[in-house]
């Protein structure tokens, strides 16, 4: 038997023989059975298939009613979900994505499709990364590994008054999961606006052993001028008045700088860029008298840099603009994100997601 179990690809062990077992689920193969797919003969696809027969394109997605949650995918373990494909038609913010893993009652991931894929604004917005792509017309794909043991049920939930479609496939080996493997989770959260001379907190009360690996955050503005000199704030396994970590401003953080404006006086030029682990990847400029706030998506993902914890974590975003006569500004904007990390389990239960009109883009 080959020792090597098939997690933590790259191109340094791409060579490596494996005995851990490709499989997918996706509307042609809903179990992930060996040779189950291609079987369909009913689907969202059957009537431009008549002709057809069994074998051919039947199945391609799948509807969800109002108020439906469907169950994506249920896999036995061990193994690990390795990448993740979807083009979700309606409201990204009115779809929610819930994964659970090895029994636990409560989701380790809970988030709006669209928010956790970098598009938190309901627009396409190009995302190139290591871990998170979005590519034309509105391709949301994940290549964060997401190791379980026991099993891994996946979900997605209209909250919307409309049917909506799923296009997806969920690509995963069934594999021996090393010991010192933690789980994936991610949360949403939103605050609009943000509360005079306050924080907005990106998450708080994770217990547990594990380390964050990145956030998306979507920032609408309420003011004019500058928004972003807050710097980010880790407060690490019992920190309480002050933070182990802190960036120098909100563009430094997501590695940038300067506004992302390269223009001699900063005059509103914002430039948008997709990298690897981070990016200032969308900016929606006002554009008539009913679309009138900007609002920018970026991201930062710690890859090559995670920040380890031990027992509990906290993370705030100090929200500081610029102001008048050299002072900063507090400001009081609109913003949601989306915290990505890894951690024991069990994990402290997320807080409740916001309302459906406090999800609502608006």
């Amino acid at each position: 038997m080959n020792s090597f179990n098939g997690l933590g690809m790259s191109l340094g062990n791409l060579s490596r023989l494996s005995d851990a077992k490709s499989r997918s689920i996706c509307p042609e193969n809903f179990t992930g059975e060996k040779g189950g797919a291609c079987q369909a003969t009913e689907g969202t696809g059957a009537h431009a298939a008549r002709d057809l027969g069994k074998g051919w394109k039947i199945s391609p997605s799948i509807n969800i009613a109002p108020g439906e949650t469907a169950l994506l995918a249920d896999i036995e373990g061990p193994g690990a979900i390795q990448h993740i494909w979807m083009t979700p038609t309606g409201n990204w913010r009115f779809s929610i994505l819930r994964f659970y893993w090895d029994d636990e009652e409560t989701p380790s991931v809970e988030c709006p499709v669209g928010d956790f894929f970098g598009c938190g604004w309901g627009e396409f917005a190009q995302l190139t990364s290591a871990p998170v792509c979005v590519n034309p017309g509105s391709a949301f794909n994940c290549y964060w590994e997401m190791p379980f043991r026991k099993r891994c049920r996946v979900t997605m939930e209209n909250i919307a008054d409309e049917q909506m479609t799923l296009y997806y496939q969920i690509d995963y080996t069934l594999t021996e999961v090393p010991e010192d493997c933690a789980y994936f989770h991610a949360q949403f959260r939103r605050t609009n606006p943000i509360p005079w001379k306050s924080d907005y907190t990106v998450i708080d009360g994770v217990q547990g052993k594990g380390h964050f690996v990145g956030m998306y955050l979507a920032w609408g503005m309420n003011n004019n001028g500058w928004w972003g000199e807050g710097e980010v704030k880790f407060y690490l396994d019992g920190d309480e008045d002050y933070p182990t970590i802190s960036s120098t401003g909100l563009e430094d953080y997501f590695g940038g700088s300067y506004n992302f404006d390269p223009t001699p006086k900063h005059d509103n030029a914002y430039v948008t860029y997709t990298t690897p682990y981070a990016g200032f990847h969308q900016v929606i400029r006002p554009s008539s008298d009913y679309q009138t706030q900007f609002r920018m998506g970026m991201y930062r993902f710690h890859v090559m840099d995670p920040v380890r914890f031990e027992q509990d974590l906290r993370i705030d975003v100090q929200a500081l603009g610029w102001g008048y006569n050299g002072r900063w500004l507090h400001v009081q904007d609109d913003v949601a994100s989306v915290a990505y990390w890894y951690q024991t389990l069990p994990a402290a239960p997320f807080p409740p997601l916001p309302e459906r009109d406090r999800l609502l883009i608006v």
